[in-house]
């Protein structure tokens, strides 16, 4: 579980502290431009390490720095809770005069206080364990990251297993006109636009073939009149996914792509929920996912969605459907603010500011301020 992010130094961000502990599910309101989906792109630079990016410049770029403020490093840091075990990962890096590209300064992995790694510029020390009987000391690239590259010794291995959970981390802002039915492959890591949630459904069922229930459950609540879904084949590698429905003696199977994006929703909202359950614990950050839904199932899908997580895993959200905010508490929603485009982001809970009796309808009159 995430128990906190901090950002620096990084498009709207200034000693940016997010801290989530103990919050399954949360939600971030403000209004546009003040660094809603900016949070989305910082866990997407932190996913792509987890999923093997070690080049600097794959991730970030000089652009963003805050207000092109070079002369101090981009900084981002997470502490996770995995397995009753507390992982603090910090990463810093540096833009030197004259240089195009942003290097590595430094960077660091400890558990539960104890060093994993450490990094200092071109150097990384691997502290010593079981398998390793003294520091291993190398020398690396100033532009690559370390925690890509660092061999991991077996499956218990705290490198593999936060970086595992950083691989997992689903950032998405789905654009369902994007999201065909057709599979060439198959994947567990979704892209942000969620144009290959095919992919996904299907390295979801082949290695987790239980998960079908999950989804077909809660498919069944929202499209009572579902039958079943299945793959049907194209050709050797290629498949592509058909949706059945049924009444009194009528049968209509329907190819993917002719759902309604609110239906391709729903399919996605299955898939986060049965991939939690069948390999979580998993951090899912989702960019208004009451988009392309009616307002009559926006709160059944939020509260869908926050049950999903309330065992293992996080979902955070983001929204300005003032339905979906009143399916959370002041205690679990963050209001962001920045006065300008000039200023930084800052954020509090809806639960430490001063209200009327009416925190939502305040939140849509602009009303509340930090």
């Amino acid at each position: 579980m995430l128990q906190r992010l901090y950002i620096h130094n990084f498009k709207s961000f200034q000693n940016f502290e997010l801290k989530t502990e103990g919050m399954h599910s949360s939600l971030l309101v403000g209004k546009n431009g003040v660094g809603k989906s900016s949070i989305a792109k910082a866990l997407q630079v932190l996913q792509g390490i987890g999923r093997g990016v070690n080049r600097v410049g794959q991730l970030v770029s000089p652009r963003h720095f805050f207000m092109a403020q070079t002369g101090s490093p981009m900084r981002f840091e997470l502490e996770v809770l995995l397995q009753g075990k507390l992982y603090r990962y910090s990463l810093a890096l540096e833009l030197p005069e004259k240089f195009k590209e942003l290097r590595v300064l430094e960077e660091r992995l400890e558990l539960d206080g104890q060093p994993v790694f450490v990094r200092e510029q071109a150097q990384v020390s691997l502290r010593k364990t079981r398998e390793i009987t003294g520091d291993a000391l190398f020398m690396m690239d100033w532009h690559l990251i370390a925690l890509p590259l660092i061999q991991v010794q077996s499956e218990i291995d705290p490198v593999h297993i936060f970086k595992t959970w950083l691989g997992q981390i689903v950032v998405i802002a789905p654009m369902p006109q994007l999201m065909t039915g057709e599979s060439a492959e198959e994947s567990l890591w979704p892209i942000s636009n969620a144009s290959n949630a095919v992919d996904w459904l299907a390295g979801l069922l082949g290695q987790y073939p239980a998960a079908y229930t999950v989804i077909d459950t809660y498919l069944k609540e929202v499209m009572p009149d579902l039958r079943d879904f299945k793959y049907e084949s194209l050709g050797k590698e290629s498949k592509r996914l058909v949706v059945q429905f049924q009444g009194e003696n009528q049968f209509l199977p329907l190819y993917f792509d002719e759902l309604s994006d609110g239906e391709k929703c729903f399919f996605l909202c299955a898939i986060i929920a049965a991939a939690n359950r069948a390999y979580g614990p998993i951090f899912c950050f989702w960019d208004e996912p009451d988009n392309y839904l009616s307002l009559a199932e926006v709160g059944h899908f939020i509260l869908y969605l926050r049950r999903a997580f309330e065992v293992q895993g996080q979902i955070m959200m983001t929204t300005h459907n003032e339905e979906a905010i009143r399916k959370f508490s002041n205690e679990n929603t963050w209001l962001l603010g920045r006065k300008s485009h000039l200023e930084p982001t800052q954020l509090r809970l809806l639960g430490d500011l001063p209200s009327g009796s009416d925190v939502v309808q305040s939140l849509m009159l602009g009303e509340l301020e930090l």
